[in-house]
């Protein structure tokens, strides 16, 4: 719900767009709904947009799915994404689908490595985007005495060497955040790199679990939950 101020952001920056790598989603009551990708072009001020997403395995997805794959043959999209899919939704998609998806979103950090989605998606190359790549901000995960005595090794946070971490296991990472400071240690991550050794510690640090689990009554929720693309500021 953001599109339209995206693209005012856009127009402002004086930033080419090719310089721009520009991502938006369809929601899932969307899926459905005639127009939907054409709707996001009008808001953002585009004629393409680079990474576009289904948001859950909701409802019609296969639906929503197609409306991508569309747009990608007709240059609307330049690659497909999909969010939160996992066990057999995902089986379902990967089984009917035309064109496999570039980027997948989930959760993902040194707590959850879901080993087998990421199993399930090598062969048709898609790329893992995290979220909540600092595990949501929960202190037991940055307190691990391994990122504290990996800090101090490089002169970095915590929270940097998790993000080192994600880059070289292969994530793409954007953690949000509205402080500035933050905002720029975030991206303070290419002058060092972790060791082999370093990174199977880190590994051993995989629980298995995850801060979010959506319900299949969640899901479904978010299939009926109508949003008006048109009230955007």
């Amino acid at each position: 719900m953001n599109e339209r101020a995206v693209g005012r952001a856009m127009k402002k920056s004086g930033v080419a767009r090719e310089d721009i790598f520009l991502s938006t989603k369809i929601w899932a009551s969307q899926y459905l709904t005639e127009g939907t990708v054409e709707k996001s072009l009008e808001l953002l001020g585009t004629d393409y947009i680079d990474l576009m997403f289904i948001h859950q395995p909701a409802g019609d997805f296969m639906a929503g799915y197609r409306k991508l794959e569309k747009a990608y043959k007709e240059g609307k999209v330049k690659s497909i994404g999909i969010s939160n899919f996992h066990d057999e939704k995902l089986e379902k998609l990967l089984a009917e689908c035309e064109i496999k998806p570039h980027v997948i979103q989930m959760e993902a950090h040194p707590y959850y490595m879901d080993e087998k989605t990421i199993d399930m998606l090598k062969d048709c190359g898609c790329r893992v985007m995290a979220w909540y790549p600092l595990g949501h901000g929960d202190k037991a995960l940055l307190g691990e005495p391994i990122f504290a005595r990996l800090a101090e090794k490089y002169g970095k946070s915590a929270a940097q060497v998790v993000l080192r971490w994600h880059v070289q296991v292969g994530n793409q990472v954007i953690p949000g955040s509205t402080n500035s400071e933050h905002i720029k240690a975030n991206a303070d991550i290419f002058d060092f790199e972790l060791t082999d050794a370093e990174m199977e510690e880190i590994a051993k640090l995989n629980k298995n679990v995850r801060y979010y689990n959506a319900t299949p009554e969640m899901e479904e929720g978010y299939a009926g939950y109508a949003i008006d693309l048109d009230s955007q500021e």
